[in-house]
């Protein structure tokens, strides 16, 4: 049985199309300290602890209760939000150029990113290359987060794309594979040049 034809690709945004981390800033709030930077990271504003901005709570309800838990780090989760602009660096441009060649070939472009509605706002204006999406669901917004399987099949019923049709690429490799298992074509990325093979190898890319 052939394999069904992708002509749709959705991507994720920060890591694939965007550079945010923020150890961008933290490096340079704790002059160095890589040890002491990382555990901040891992044990105070951690993945788990910013998960909750991408699945819709506040940063003010998030800032007051690790300031309430962690006082002695109050300076570092305040900057979290109120330099949370320095925690993106900018665009990832080969995987921007890649985005680029999918409109030129008018291949249909989705997003869907876990990404806190208020910093989404903010980051939004910064990046021209949005507006070429036909569509992107934030998870600040829907309040529900990836690997979710809610969060993909909004997306799909939204912009009425079936999963057959659809190619979806994220940093995430559980995001990946929860995309798969709905039925799009899940793509772990891990650079632009195997983004690049695989597309070529799908027909998307010339």
């Amino acid at each position: 049985m052939p394999s069904p034809t992708r002509s749709i690709v959705i991507f994720d945004l920060g890591g694939v199309l965007i550079d945010w981390n923020p150890r961008h800033l933290f490096r340079k709030m704790f002059a160095g300290d890589e040890v002491a930077m990382e555990h901040f990271l891992a044990h105070i504003c951690n993945d788990s602890w910013n998960l909750q901005q991408d699945a819709g709570r506040s940063f003010a309800e998030a800032v007051a209760q690790a300031k309430a838990a962690h006082p002695d780090h109050g300076q570092y989760i305040d900057a979290y939000w109120q330099r949370w602009i320095e925690t993106v660096k900018g665009p990832i441009e080969p995987t921007v150029e890649i985005l680029a060649e999918l409109r030129q070939r008018h291949v249909p472009l989705y997003a869907l990113t876990n990404w806190a509605a208020e910093t989404f706002t903010i980051a939004k204006p910064l990046f021209p290359f949005l507006d070429w999406f036909q569509g992107i669901v934030v998870s600040g917004v829907e309040r529900v987060v990836k690997p979710d399987p809610t969060i993909y099949r909004l997306l799909l019923d939204r912009y009425r794309i079936a999963p057959e049709a659809a190619v979806y690429i994220d940093d995430n490799a559980h995001n990946a594979e929860a995309a798969t298992k709905l039925g799009l074509h899940g793509i772990h990325f891990i650079g632009a040049p195997a983004l690049r093979r695989e597309l070529e190898r799908l027909q998307l890319l010339s």
